[in-house]
């Protein structure tokens, strides 16, 4: 080895090690800009989130959380793999459901950032829970959200929210209704789903990737009118403690 690939080495551990421990003792803001910075710098900066992760297992899943699990997934490499196969067989949220419903299929599309298919899985999921004749109508009513059970509802929503780094979800839903007043009209302007007098038409004209507008995902049932979204945005999961 020589002289120059001695000093380029120790210069990207010094780096690396500056770098974790930026990474350990900042803000979960700053700690958000570091993790593509970290993921981005080789095995040692993704063994600094791995082991970021496995020191957080036992803790509440955050978007920083979230977003070092989605940076070990896209780097892809075989030790990564182990990584989340070992430590997070079902992903990163943990997948509570009290009807005994398989949330892996949503988890795994929203993961991959394929939103599309992660919306319809959702009104799926919602079916299931509503009961048979929902599933085989393939929509809700709004008397059937009402029964909905609060740890299912607030998985679903803690997928979207976690995997979408806190833009979509039905609490940032409920979030924006609340600070416009309950007004649907400006709910619908705000999270995309309206422009001008018309309608945003399904499926195209949506925007299926994190650049759309915060809450414009997921769409449950909107094409139905407003008495589904607004059973599901006054639902008792959202003031329910965990």
């Amino acid at each position: 080895m020589t002289d120059h690939t001695t000093t380029s080495v120790t210069e990207d551990l010094s780096k690396i090690a500056e770098l974790k421990q930026q990474f350990q003792s900042s803000s979960a803001k700053k700690q958000l800009q570091l993790i593509p910075e970290l993921a981005s710098s080789g095995d040692a900066g993704l063994e600094v989130l791995m082991e970021f992760l496995k020191e957080q297992q036992s803790n509440s899943v955050d978007l920083v959380v979230g977003l070092a699990y989605q940076a070990l997934y896209d780097a892809n490499t075989p030790k990564t793999k182990e990584f989340l196969q070992t430590y997070f067989p079902t992903g990163i949220v943990p997948l509570r459901s009290e009807r005994g419903i398989d949330y892996i299929p949503l988890q795994q599309k929203l993961v991959e950032k394929d939103f599309f298919t992660a919306d319809r899985l959702t009104l799926e999921k919602l079916c299931e829970l509503a009961g048979s004749a929902a599933v085989q109508r393939k929509w809700l009513y709004f008397s059937e959200v009402e029964n909905f059970p609060i740890a299912d509802l607030k998985t679903i929503n803690t997928l979207w929210f976690i995997h979408s780094q806190g833009k979509f979800g039905f609490s940032v839903q409920r979030e924006l209704w609340l600070s416009l007043s309950k007004n649907w009209e400006k709910l619908w302007y705000k999270i995309g789903w309206k422009t001008g007098n018309n309608w945003t038409r399904y499926p195209n004209e949506f925007t299926w990737d994190i650049s759309a507008p915060v809450g414009h995902l997921p769409l449950s049932n909107q094409l139905r009118g407003v008495r589904v979204i607004a059973s599901l945005l006054s639902h008792p999961a959202w003031s329910a403690k965990d």
